[in-house]
């Protein structure tokens, strides 16, 4: 992988409709090799975003840049540099599957043995190769989101944009798409994904954005969210005991950096300060205390948890 270079950058980037401001003054940047998730509730504006950066759509003000290059002053440079991914795949009767890529790399004026290497690269790397003459009306939805990919991918861009690449995916689909998509990051492609399973997003996303009514609320790693948003780095501990739940609930009512205590059973829940060195302690004190302890998890905030509290639940 080269070195870092901001390959997706907004700047102040604002595009309105009437008195909905879909996307309203949003700015971030994601570097060479990183997976960057934009998430949000339905019309929050990551597909308004995602059309601009592809030069679907034009902004009312600010701008967009890949690999350096503003998709308002120079979009036939920033529209080589990058593949889109929409949300849907219009498929067109009577082709099939290499046909149906064949045709887009000759839209990029792919020719002769050129344009022949990369729809051989694209089926391989998709898995499409053993569906080659099948009709593209005719794949599973699966299929259809692999040669969608494939299809983004055929001019070999430096950035790819995946709308809800997951969207209606089975289990083994998804994790098969997930596994293509850390590929391409490896190969030190830069790749924003929008999605609404946070649970995946946050494997295989080195940074997330939030967006909530055309408003960028946060971005970063989920602890540096966190931390920005004043929410303390925490995990949830489930600790189970032989009996005496109630007393061991009491002792950890006294501790610091404990909140949220519940007793199920003969279980106990609370948070605690994040950190296995805070794990470590705690468990330390709760047998040294003579608790006589059988169970012991925790589990750090995940996305999820985050998305909930950065959020409002708001829509335009």
């Amino acid at each position: 992988m080269t070195a870092s270079q901001t390959m997706i950058e907004l700047r102040g980037l604002r595009r309105h409709f009437g008195a909905t401001r879909a996307v309203d003054d949003v700015s971030f940047s994601v570097e060479r090799g990183h997976v960057f998730g934009y998430i949000g509730p339905n019309g929050a504006g990551k597909t308004t975003s995602m059309r601009i950066l592809a030069t679907l759509d034009m902004p009312d003000a600010g701008d967009a840049l890949i690999d350096g290059f503003s998709v308002v002053n120079d979009p036939d440079r920033a529209r080589h540099r990058l593949g889109f991914m929409p949300d849907y795949l219009v498929t067109y009767p009577n082709v099939n599957v290499h046909e149906y890529l064949d045709f887009f790399a000759r839209s990029y004026r792919l020719r002769g043995q050129k344009r022949k290497d990369a729809v051989e690269r694209v089926m391989c790397f998709t898995g499409l190769d053993v569906m080659a003459e099948k009709p593209t009306e005719g794949l599973s939805k699966g299929m259809k989101q692999r040669l969608s990919l494939g299809r983004a991918m055929i001019h070999d861009p430096a950035v790819l944009v995946l709308d809800e690449p997951a969207a209606g995916l089975d289990p083994r689909a998804r994790i098969e798409l997930r596994e293509m998509i850390r590929s391409l990051a490896k190969q030190g492609k830069t790749v924003l994904i929008s999605s609404h399973i946070l649970t995946e997003l946050a494997e295989m996303c080195d940074t997330v954005g939030i967006i909530e009514r055309g408003r960028l609320l946060a971005v970063g790693t989920v602890d540096e969210i966190q931390g920005a948003h004043g929410h303390a780095t925490q995990c949830r501990v489930s600790v189970h005991v032989l009996e005496n739940a109630q007393g061991l609930a009491e002792w950890l009512a006294g501790r610091a950096g404990i909140d949220e205590i519940r007793i199920e059973g003969d279980g106990v829940r609370f948070l605690l300060a994040d950190g296995r060195e805070a794990e470590a302690g705690i468990l330390r004190e709760m047998i040294e205390a003579g608790f006589r302890i059988y169970s012991f998890g925790a589990r750090r905030q995940t996305l999820e948890d985050v998305f909930m509290k950065v959020t409002e639940g708001r829509v335009q």
